[in-house]
């Protein structure tokens, strides 16, 4: 057991766990953290997606050893209230059907917007090739990406 530092969601936190343990369990199990979810354990299927500095990445994979010291977004620090532009998009356009996936095609939607404001359909199919989704809502995950990126999506 080693005792590691985070910052999750802007709070710090301080947690003693093997350093190989994946972040995805550092953050379900030992945070409390279950909105991030487990779906296949090996960064195929991007349920686990959260932010590392920013970035769009796979908890599933990543030991909470590199996790420590940088800031980590998890989709509950994404927004407390639903309103992130991201979120609100996700619900107009009715894009959940089963709804497991969600959170890391939203996680994965927030870093595309960060980097790329206002994304082209390739942009946006580019970003989330890597993201799969049972229900094969696909189509309606593009538009909510474009509703969302015209509403200032980026925040």
């Amino acid at each position: 057991m080693s005792s590691f530092s985070l910052t999750v969601n802007g709070k710090p936190s301080t947690v003693d766990v093997s350093p190989d343990m994946p972040l995805l369990w550092v953050l379900r199990d030992t945070l409390g953290l279950t909105g991030t979810k487990f779906g296949c354990g090996h960064a195929l299927c991007g349920a686990c997606t959260v932010h590392l500095d920013g970035e769009a990445t796979r908890s599933c994979v990543t030991p909470v050893s590199e996790a420590a010291g940088k800031k980590i977004t998890t989709i509950e620090g994404l927004s407390a209230d639903r309103s992130h532009p991201l979120q609100k998009a996700w619900i107009a356009v009715d894009v959940p059907q089963c709804g497991y996936c969600q959170s890391g095609q939203i996680m994965t939607a927030a870093a595309l917007l960060k980097e790329k404001p206002s994304p082209t359909d390739e942009d946006i199919d580019a970003a989330m090739s890597g993201i799969l989704c049972r229900c094969g809502t696909y189509q309606r995950i593009r538009r909510a990406i474009h509703l969302a990126a015209q509403a200032g999506g980026s925040r």
